[in-house]
């Protein structure tokens, strides 16, 4: 039996942003109008309720959000980053845990939780980024160091979480821009498998016009696409389950549907009858909502 299994028999399922220049942004539409608070305080107002009936409403099989993306804010607390980066608790990392939180509202549903992660860190920060040893100009390259560090902290996630999260996309382990290599990714890899051996790693490469793996042990590609037009040919591309992640609004995490529920739907039978999953990017408001035009197309999968 593949570890992939699970997840291919879950077809498709939906993926968010939530972050402190998003949800906690006075300028982002994704705010609610709540204004600019602790990050703690605006992890606190998801409601993961409102979220999970969402999902079951759609019909979706998994769930995916952001653990963090460039800067200190995360959504869950980790003792690891704040040693690292000289933080106090709840000051970068929240003070709720929202993984767990989710898992306990989606896992009675029968959702599995998902996670994404990065490989370049806290960048944006430019004391804690120094601090874990990436920061601007990226091109530079990642070091062994910074991997070792960065890694320490994924690790204290996924031996927490165990087999409550079934698959981690990790962004930015670009081999080109940021010079990644299998043996720099292999300590992502490691460190989610202490904590899950049946967890699901994928380590994203960017945008290509094709399904590829990136990396030698990765269980499902990444498959960042900007559209919903490409169709895997097979359900494996090197060993790894072929898998898409695109975005429903104009760009990523962006309110409004590009396509109609017909076309995901004929898109979705396509994708997964050529043995490929689908994840959906959504827009994802402070209180734990989903965009309801692309909620009512994504119902629309199942239900002609």
């Amino acid at each position: 039996m593949q570890l992939s299994d699970r997840l291919f028999g879950k077809r498709w399922g939906v993926f968010t942003h939530y972050l402190d220049g998003i949800q906690n942004n006075p300028a982002s539409p994704h705010n609610q109008g709540a204004g600019r608070t602790s990050w703690s305080d605006c992890v606190d107002a998801f409601d993961v309720g409102r979220l999970a009936d969402s999902l079951k409403n759609c019909g979706a099989g998994y769930y995916f959000i952001t653990l963090m993306q460039g800067n200190e804010r995360l959504i869950a607390p980790n003792r690891t980053f704040d040693e690292i980066a000289g933080t106090k608790p709840g000051e970068a990392c929240a003070r709720r845990d929202l993984v767990l939180d989710l898992y306990d509202a989606l896992a009675p549903l029968g959702i599995d939780l998902c996670l994404y992660y990065t490989g370049d860190g806290p960048y944006q920060n430019p004391v804690i980024g120094q601090r874990f040893g990436f920061t601007e100009p990226r091109d530079r390259g990642v070091t062994e160091d910074f991997v070792r560090r960065w890694a320490s902290v994924l690790e204290e996630y996924a031996v927490r979480y165990g087999d409550k999260v079934k698959a981690w996309w990790i962004d930015g382990c670009y081999r080109d821009y940021f010079r990644y290599t299998d043996a720099l990714m292999e300590p992502y890899y490691t460190a989610v498998k202490r904590g899950n051996p049946e967890a699901l790693v994928a380590m994203n490469n960017g945008v290509f016009p094709d399904y590829r793996k990136n990396y030698a042990h990765e269980d499902f590609v990444c498959g960042e696409f900007n559209d919903l037009t490409v169709i895997p040919r097979q359900r494996f591309i090197d060993g790894a389950q072929a898998h898409l992640l695109a975005p429903l609004g104009a760009t990523w995490g962006r309110p409004g549907c590009r396509y109609s529920g017909q076309y995901l739907h004929h898109f979705t039978r396509c994708v997964n009858e050529a043995g490929g999953i689908a994840t959906y990017d959504c827009a994802l408001y402070r209180d734990g909502s989903i965009d309801e035009e692309q909620i009512a197309a994504l119902a629309e999968i199942d239900r002609i």
